[in-house]
């Protein structure tokens, strides 16, 4: 497919994963215009999942979570712009770069995923207190971790939770602060939270549950992390974990419309015209979850795939089967639909032994499953027990809680 609007380019703002997948698909698919990626971070998009594990533990370096290797944008004729976005103009078809520089566009893909949470206490800004999201900022964190030293890491989500299994591997001594009751409980309920508790709590981190953060002290470089509770907890550096907002930049004329994000239909199309979005920041309208907006690797590459195709004129909605993993020490987790609310959760295997599978139901129906050492990878092991239960929230399938907690019940034979 050629340009479709003179020399206008496709422009595409963000390179992670998401705004790199988006480029690579206009080739794939045959457009032959102009592709302009703009992003401040140097190097090439890539997957972060490595930050918080392999690579902050030095065990594995980012070339293989390239999108692309490096030479292939020059070769394919992508453009890659070290700018930040100061506005966009919706009306103009205009993105305007903050030295000033218009860059007009046909189509344009806001990828620009999010922004970590900062905390509003005293001390948030001293030395030794950091964010995770960049190759600076993991490396950052990297020469902090010094066998013997003590951190605290602020949230026990996805991120709080690698990071703290990755600075104990490294010997680090680890305290963990956070609002709920036990880890990722949020996202993956109490029986999984508390697999994860008790596995970090194994390993030697400590936890500190149903705590708040109320300031750092130290002079010049933190020293102490302070809870609303009044514990002083002593320590050499922090990581902060606390989630992320989504970065939208902002718009001079036109809009785009927002409510937790940006809402995106089954196309990946805004409110606005030829104006599309995906990644952490597309609040999206999924034919089988509604409206969803997700947070993880496997979505961003995916949907900045799907939205590149929709803007060369397809018609397929994105109805991609959100999953996730996490590894942490020797565990694994999988998980695979969606589901933030439901009215039972259903274990096959055993939950003490940390391998399981769970099975979130609502209504009756089977909305997401979780794998706790078991189960195999949904995406990539395509017999393994995940698999079959991927495609048990694919058909909304209503089955009995008994029967799907049977280990002599074959999943396949539920899922067919």
């Amino acid at each position: 497919m050629g340009s479709q609007n003179g020399d206008k380019p496709m422009v595409i703002v963000g390179g992670g994963l998401c705004g790199g997948n988006a480029a690579v698909a206009l080739r794939e698919e045959g457009f032959d215009g102009r592709v302009v990626v703009v992003a401040p971070e140097p190097g090439v998009p890539f997957g972060r999942p490595p930050l918080s594990k392999s690579y902050l533990r030095s065990e594995e370096e980012l070339d293989g979570w390239q999108v692309r290797r490096p030479g292939w944008y020059e070769e394919h004729d992508v453009e890659l712009v070290r700018s930040h976005v100061a506005e966009v103009d919706a009306d103009a078809r205009l993105v305007i770069l903050d030295s000033g520089e218009e860059l007009g566009f046909q189509k344009l893909l806001i990828a620009t995923g999010g922004v970590n949470r900062h905390l509003g206490i005293p001390g948030a800004r001293l030395t030794g207190v950091h964010q995770l999201r960049t190759v600076a900022q993991c490396e950052a964190i990297k020469r902090e971790a010094i066998e013997g030293r003590h951190a605290v890491v602020l949230g026990m989500g996805f991120i709080g939770c690698e990071v703290a299994a990755s600075l104990t591997q490294l010997g680090v001594r680890v305290t963990a602060v956070f609002g709920g009751k036990l880890p990722l409980e949020r996202v993956v309920g109490p029986e999984v939270g508390g697999a994860f508790a008790a596995i970090h709590e194994e390993h030697g981190v400590e936890l500190v549950s149903d705590e708040q953060l109320v300031r750092f002290e130290g002079e010049g470089r933190v020293e102490a992390a302070v809870t609303a509770s009044g514990r002083r907890v002593e320590c050499d550096f922090v990581v902060v974990g606390i989630g992320i907002e989504p970065h939208v930049p902002p718009f001079r004329t036109g809009s785009i419309e927002q409510s937790n994000g940006v809402l995106v239909d089954e196309l990946c199309r805004t409110s606005a015209s030829d104006i599309y979005a995906a990644g952490d920041l597309a609040n999206t309208l999924h034919p089988l979850f509604g409206r969803v907006r997700v947070e993880h690797y496997n979505n961003a590459e995916k949907q900045g795939r799907a939205a590149a195709r929709s803007m060369l004129g397809a018609t397929d909605p994105y109805e991609y089967l959100y999953t996730f993993w996490s590894d942490q020490y020797e565990d694994k987790l999988e998980y695979a639909g969606y589901a933030v609310k439901w009215d039972e959760f259903v274990v096959r295997g055993s939950v003490e032994d940390r391998m399981f599978l769970g099975f979130y139901l609502v209504g009756g129906a089977v909305a997401a499953v979780v794998g706790l050492n078991r189960g195999g990878d949904p995406e990539l092991d395509k017999d393994a027990e995940m698999a079959a239960g991927a495609r048990l929230v694919g058909l909304r399938a209503c089955v009995a809680a008994d029967v799907l907690a049977r280990e002599e019940v074959d999943l396949w034979s539920l899922a067919r």
